[in-house]
């Protein structure tokens, strides 16, 4: 693996190396920005990961790609935009910080829960009432339904709650990083009160954004269709892909296949007298504490409705706010309660701090890479291609949004950004109301679908993280489900771009989605993965 990486590295460095010696002064007057080469440091990125298996050289690989084609090939301006333009300017917006210390927060929350003895009484108390992987799994789902206020609150939550009940069922990390992540935002994207309706309230203008979105959620086809892929697969107990292998090594007593980067973090010492009553209370907390937060920045308390409040909501301030309050007040609670004393309080704050550095580590280097590339102007590339392939495409418009919405979600790992770019586009055009919907919710769609396939995707290191499964095995196997989703999907806006029709293209589009589905279960069926726990092992550290 390591010579994967300084092999990777090398190449790099030998292209920029090379490029700069034969193009010399040239590339001083080329612009790189606005064009196809935007669309490199994701690239280089993306592939690096699927190639090496590791995540971290990979995006900052990327990342200095990036740098050296911002400032044409010159060392001292590449080290200075690696830094400035990548790795300081994605820390200086107050969001993503927000996000870094909901991160950390909820990770110092899941610490005092597991050594206080709370997890182990939610898993004594659930043991008795969850005895099958359907159910488990099927549980897993309905509480990702009912958090769906937020994604990154939904994936933190659902995963560290249901993770003791899914070991206890031996199903596999990937497995349940699957079905938190492929609940999340598809559920926050059919959701009016979500954050997710107000970053769609935001870009739509000179029309209702709230209404807007009501209108578009029975055409988000990807979003409805991956929900009822969950719901299949779990209660039918069916997979494929390399999901298959976690799934057979996770029935024999292996749930990571791949070890997580925090695994070792669930080995502590836990406390014996703790209930279930521990566990809820701080649960419970958490979640008042961040939607009245949410509600209390989108302004409810000064007369706003509340779909308009958490229209305007600060997500990322709210969450953390409302994460610091919680372990602020659970921590008096479980010293009064006496489960734990002062010194033990205090190291299960810098073990929950430990266990959240991988994950912070992958969003740092992500989130520069995305202004890298922004910077590269690959906004503007993509605008410009899709602006100039509209003329004559009225009916296949939807198919044409959902696409460029993917690619460029899949590109820069971000769904909101995509929304941002793309929904002011399809507003302006002109289209009919009902087209526009259409439009809008192709948007939507992609935004999610490519965000669900990104390995640079914030959503999919949440959810990694919360089920504490190793990043780039929970996109391998979350993969093949999603690209399905995304075909039967294309083909759908396909349609409505024809029909214009929910009740005429959600039913064909379930209908293609089941039995495709059957078509795979019945070819994979017999096909037992045999590719063994040690072996898998053994390649991970070659």
């Amino acid at each position: 693996m390591k010579k994967k990486i300084a092999l990777s590295a090398f190449l790099v460095l030998a292209v920029a190396g090379l490029c700069y010696a034969v193009y010399g002064h040239a590339l001083d007057n080329y612009d790189f920005t606005g064009t196809a080469w935007s669309l490199l440091p994701p690239a280089v990125a993306i592939i690096l990961a699927l190639i090496t298996k590791e995540v971290y050289s990979s995006l900052f690989l990327g990342l200095v790609s990036g740098a050296l084609l911002y400032s044409h090939f010159n060392t001292i301006d590449t080290l200075e935009s690696v830094f400035l333009d990548g790795i300081l300017s994605g820390l200086s917006g107050s969001s993503n910080l927000g996000i870094l210390t909901f991160l950390v927060t909820l990770g110092i929350l899941v610490s005092l829960l597991s050594r206080s003895g709370a997890t182990k009484a939610y898993g004594r108390w659930a043991g008795k009432r969850i005895h099958s992987r359907r159910v488990a799994m099927l549980s897993t789902f309905a509480l990702g339904v009912v958090l769906s206020v937020d994604d990154y609150f939904n994936t933190l939550t659902a995963g560290n709650v249901m993770r003791p009940i899914t070991d206890a069922n031996k199903i596999s990390r990937a497995k349940l990083a699957y079905i938190i992540d492929a609940t999340a935002a598809p559920m926050c994207m059919i959701m009016p009160i979500s954050s997710w309706a107000a970053a769609v309230s935001a870009n739509v203008e000179n029309v209702n954004g709230v209404e807007m979105f009501l209108k578009a959620i029975p055409f988000n086809f990807y979003s409805l269709l991956t929900l009822a892929m969950v719901v299949f697969t779990s209660a039918m107990q069916f997979d494929y892909g390399p999901m298959k292998l976690h799934e057979y090594n996770a029935k024999n007593g292996d749930v990571f296949t791949v070890p997580a980067p925090n695994s070792s973090s669930d080995e502590i010492v836990e406390n014996e007298k703790g209930k279930l009553i521990d566990l809820l209370f701080p649960v419970i907390l958490l979640i008042v504490s961040c939607i009245s937060y949410m509600l209390y920045t989108g302004g409810l308390f000064d007369g706003k409705s509340l779909i308009d409040a958490f229209a305007d909501c600060n997500a990322s301030l709210a969450l953390s706010m409302g994460a610091l309050v919680t372990v602020g007040v659970t921590i008096i609670y479980y010293y009064m309660r006496d489960l734990l004393s002062f010194s033990e309080l205090m190291e299960s704050v810098a073990a929950g701090f430990k266990s959240m550095v991988p994950a912070i580590l992958i969003l740092i280097f992500a989130w520069s890479l995305s202004e890298i590339t922004v910077l590269l102007g690959v906004n503007d590339f993509v605008s410009g291609v899709f602006s100039g392939s509209l003329s004559g495409l009225s009916s296949f418009l939807p198919a044409l949004v959902y696409l460029v919405s993917v690619g460029l979600a899949f590109a820069t790992g971000t769904s909101w950004g995509t929304m941002g770019i793309i929904l002011p586009i399809v507003v302006g055009i002109g289209l009919d109301e009902k087209m526009t919907v259409i439009a809008i919710s192709a948007c939507l769609a992609g935004a999610v679908c490519g965000d669900h396939c990104s390995p640079i995707s914030d959503t999919n290191i949440m959810s990694s993280t919360a089920a504490g499964c190793d990043h780039l095995a929970h996109v391998e196997t979350q993969l093949p489900y999603a690209v399905v989703v995304l075909v039967i999907s294309a083909i759908t806006y396909v349609l409505a771009g024809f029909v214009k029709n929910a009740a005429i293209c959600l039913p064909v589009a379930f209908a293609t989605l089941f039995v495709t589905l059957f078509v795979i279960r019945k070819i994979t069926k017999d096909k037992i993965p045999t590719q063994k726990v040690k072996e898998k092992e053994l390649a991970q550290k070659a």
